[in-house]
């Protein structure tokens, strides 16, 4: 693992290298940061250079001028610049989706394929989407985080994933009550022009980004493709972890942005952890 601090403009960013190979960028959600993804790394890297970063604000990382989410895309194109990587994978949860959404529009020759987890963030909500998030909104508004963002299924059957959770939030400066700042928002039509493989992977229980939304949403995105994870609530990544990672590493091959070595769940040699 290879790890540093970049120094940006209004912002210290936090990074870690994980593998070799083609790069795939893991962008957490506003409960977490770099340390979220460890139920990732292992598999992932076994084929890729899995980059995870904290946006400013959040983990090790420092938002200097306030910029919030409207500093997130600018931060992670100097990040790869920093790094050396031309083209990468996008793997945006959340808020991380907003994030990579924003950098794929702006820079798309840059991205290889784009997998947009348990979010709409970034994204124009089409008229007959609105109303289903608004009453998400509403219904969830006063929940606290635990209950917002981990399934019912996931906080009964382990209950020590709730309490590594509020551990890996606890290192956080803002959360969703004091972040700044906004994502620019695209069109379907928008991302439909990308060019890249586009993945919307989701789980069924999510009550922040309703199925339903997202399956219009994902309807009006040309080309784009849908894996629903069942018994998994907004944290799809932490909750199903095997059938997530299965998801991303088919992105990577059909993208063709995979190393040598297969890392699937059935291949020789998988670990899930």
């Amino acid at each position: 693992m290879q790890s540093g601090i970049l120094q940006v403009e209004g912002a210290d960013i936090y990074w870690q290298s994980h593998g070799e190979g083609a790069a795939i960028v893991l962008a957490h959600g506003i409960g977490g940061n770099h340390a979220i993804w460890f139920r990732q790394l292992g598999p992932l890297s076994a084929a890729n250079r899995i980059i995870t970063f904290d946006h400013r604000g959040f983990g090790l990382s420092v938002d200097r001028d306030g910029r919030g989410r409207a500093g997130f895309a600018d931060d992670l194109h100097a990040l790869l610049d920093h790094l050396g990587v031309d083209r990468a994978m996008l793997i945006g949860q959340s808020m991380g989706a907003g994030t990579c959404i924003n950098f794929a529009c702006r820079w798309p020759e840059r991205v290889a394929a784009l997998a947009i987890a348990d979010s709409l963030h970034g994204i124009v909500e089409p008229d007959e989407v609105r109303p289903l998030m608004d009453a998400a909104r509403a219904a969830t508004a006063g929940l606290d985080q635990i209950d917002r963002v981990l399934g019912a299924r996931a906080r009964a059957t382990d209950p020590a994933l709730e309490i590594l959770y509020s551990q890996i939030n606890s290192f956080n400066s803002a959360d969703r009550h004091s972040l700044v700042g906004v994502f620019e928002r695209h069109t379907p039509e928008r991302l439909s022009a990308l060019g890249c493989p586009i993945l919307f992977v989701a789980g069924v229980e999510d009550i922040l980004f309703p199925i339903a939304a997202i399956r219009r949403v994902q309807a009006s995105v040309s080309g784009s493709f849908l894996v629903e994870i069942v018994e998994a609530g907004h944290s799809a990544f932490l909750e199903r972890p095997i059938e997530f990672n299965d998801t991303i590493l088919t992105l990577a091959q059909i993208a063709g942005h995979v190393g040598a070595r297969a890392a699937h769940s059935n291949a020789p040699g998988y670990a899930a952890a």
